[in-house]
């Protein structure tokens, strides 16, 4: 059903060509990527006590002045930029960017290790009213629960992207599909139907992600969830008989 289109670009499309799959539109709006720092950087979080660090922040290029809110502890003379694990091709990219937007002269590059090692890093430092800055990507559970703000990046131009000695651009958003078997239409007309309706909101997935990250819900759990917080999105996929039903089973659970 759900398919992140440019990760599997090539088969897609021979699929698509060779009939034996169709596209339904968008699972959601495309999924964004790039670097990211606490909101309360910029803003502060008067409930915490924090006062805004770096009121002017908003772009990549903002970050040189303020290089020493993110000095490396292991080397104070520089900033420090938290990338994606060793191995994902993002990681490359991002080091690409640090050099063609001149930040390699304030900022080292950190290897987290794992996108585990990258989220508990950005969580530790948020849970410290600390500064952080580092690439991560939506949906995800750790966007549901943190207040992030993706710096402003210059619009994205193909050939510049593509350039592996510049990607001076902003991250393409990831586009998230929806797909299903040919013959789905009329062996099961009412699941084609919902698939085709069914569209959500980016904010709504880091919602649902993050309640099943802090609650070790299973996917059912998580599920039900979704039906009790947004009825407004649901009901719009499905007949109103069915979104009766829907409702009742929901009450008969309280």
């Amino acid at each position: 059903m759900e398919l992140w289109v440019d990760n599997y670009q090539e088969p897609w499309e021979e699929a698509l060509e060779g009939g034996s799959v169709i596209e339904l539109g968008s699972n959601f709006p495309d999924a964004p990527q790039g670097w990211y720092v606490p909101t309360y950087m910029i803003e502060g979080d008067s409930d915490r006590d924090i006062e805004p660090m770096a009121p002017d922040l908003k772009s990549v290029s903002d970050l040189t002045r303020y290089w020493e809110l993110f000095k490396d502890p292991e080397v104070p003379t520089k900033g420090r930029f938290h990338n994606s694990p060793p191995g994902w091709a993002v990681t490359d990219i991002n080091e690409a960017k640090i050099k063609s937007y001149g930040l390699d002269e304030t900022f080292n590059i950190f290897s987290t290790g794992s996108d585990t090692a990258l989220a508990t890093s950005m969580v530790t430092a948020y849970n410290k009213g600390e500064a952080w800055v580092g690439y991560y990507w939506e949906p995800t559970w750790i966007m549901g629960q943190l207040d992030m703000t993706m710096l402003e990046e210059p619009a994205y131009v193909e050939e510049i992207y593509n350039d592996a000695n510049n990607r001076g651009c902003e991250y393409p958003p990831a586009k998230v599909l929806k797909g299903v078997y040919k013959d789905l239409k009329d062996k099961a007309p009412e699941a084609f139907e919902l698939v085709s309706n069914y569209e959500t909101t980016l904010e709504q997935n880091n919602d649902f992600l993050c309640y099943m990250e802090e609650n070790n819900a299973k996917d059912e759990d998580a599920a039900i969830y979704f039906l009790k917080e947004y009825p407004d999105t649901w009901k719009a996929w499905v007949p109103e008989d069915v979104a009766q039903k829907v409702e009742q089973a929901l009450e008969e659970m309280n």
